[in-house]
């Protein structure tokens, strides 16, 4: 019998809804929030505002692309955590609304988990990763490398021990007088520049864990410096600026990589998150999976910010093995 999943991810300041049928997507809608734009970065407040706007009608509408009813839905799948505590508060009250009307389980998803079984959502001709799995999650508030034994056995063996990669493209493009987000307007920039026309900072951190706050500290002074000498100089060098910060983040991502695919010697090698959109790495790791004879997923760019298809397939497992939440179930910033 098939098994229908109604998936709400309200983590950020994206109100997403999908339907996921037996692992294959029917629909998977996104509403942004265009409001933050002009503040350089997201607003609690209101974000949560316009979660509670959104939700009723991008459920309608992606159950009606879906083609189903309530009645047609066997679980609702929800963003318990991480995130922001207002925009996980609105997901987490309509799907325990939704679920308790239609006397239906409710499954709590963690939205990093989600992030990664997006490379297990089902498509015509689509491979699958084998287990174990090892995956570099990269978004504006993470970076980790896991070990995926299983669909729900997960092991982090990397994490940054300060700032994400993400956040470290929004931060320096900030200075560079960016709007929010950054990251898509670099890595457009970064395509017409000389990735080695500038050298920054790269920490070295032990083992597998990350580090950007140098990074970002790097990029801080050397513009100040150089606009002392041109205040032009950000203008006439935005390509350059682009490509350069660009490679550095990339090289650290990789390098990490590399070293957590020789230490575990899984040669299944994913990326996963907002942060793998980004060309300069979706180039490098195509450059390096054959090299590394690593049999490499990269996922759709649809699938790699925050959407609901990715909660609802995490979901969907976790319906297949019966774990449920309680009606008293609360969401959490921190997970």
């Amino acid at each position: 019998m098939a098994v229908t999943i109604l998936a709400i991810e309200s983590s950020c300041d994206d109100t997403s809804v999908a339907v996921i049928r037996d692992g294959y997507v029917l629909s998977n809608l996104i509403a942004g929030q265009d409001v933050h734009m002009s503040y350089g970065g997201v607003i609690p407040e209101l974000a949560s505002r316009a979660h509670q706007a959104n939700i009723v009608p991008v459920t309608h509408q992606a159950m009606a692309k879906a083609g189903i009813s309530a009645a047609d839905i066997d679980a609702v799948a929800f963003t318990r955590g991480p995130g922001l505590l207002g925009s996980l508060l609105v997901g987490t009250s309509f799907a325990k609304g939704f679920a308790l009307s239609r006397n239906i389980p409710l499954i709590e998803v963690n939205h990093l988990h989600a992030h990664v079984m997006a490379h297990f959502i089902k498509a015509e001709g689509k491979s699958l990763p084998s287990f174990p799995f090892l995956c570099l999650l990269v978004s504006g508030g993470h970076t980790r490398i896991i070990v995926i034994r299983d669909h729900l056995e997960m092991e982090v063996i990397g994490n940054t021990i300060d700032d994400a990669a993400g956040e470290a493209f929004d931060k320096c493009g900030k200075l560079m007088g960016f709007p929010y987000p950054s990251g898509p307007l670099i890595d457009k920039l970064a395509r017409e520049g000389d990735p080695k026309a500038f050298t920054f900072a790269r920490p070295f951190v032990k083992d597998l864990d990350f580090s950007f706050s140098g990074l970002k500290t790097s990029f801080l002074y050397f513009l100040r410096d150089m606009l002392k000498a041109d205040p032009d100089f950000i203008e006439k060098r935005k390509a350059d600026l682009c490509a350069s910060l660009q490679y550095t983040i990339v090289r650290i991502l990789t390098e990490k990589t590399i070293k957590a695919s020789r230490l575990t010697g899984i040669r299944e090698v994913g990326i996963a998150g907002g942060v793998s959109a980004n060309s300069g790495l979706r180039n490098r790791m195509t450059e390096l999976a054959s090299g590394e004879k690593w049999n490499l997923f990269i996922p759709e760019f649809r699938y790699t910010t925050d959407n609901a298809a990715m909660i609802g397939i995490t979901g969907y497992y976790k319906y297949l093995r019966g774990e449920f939440s309680g009606q008293d179930v609360i969401p959490l910033a921190r997970m």
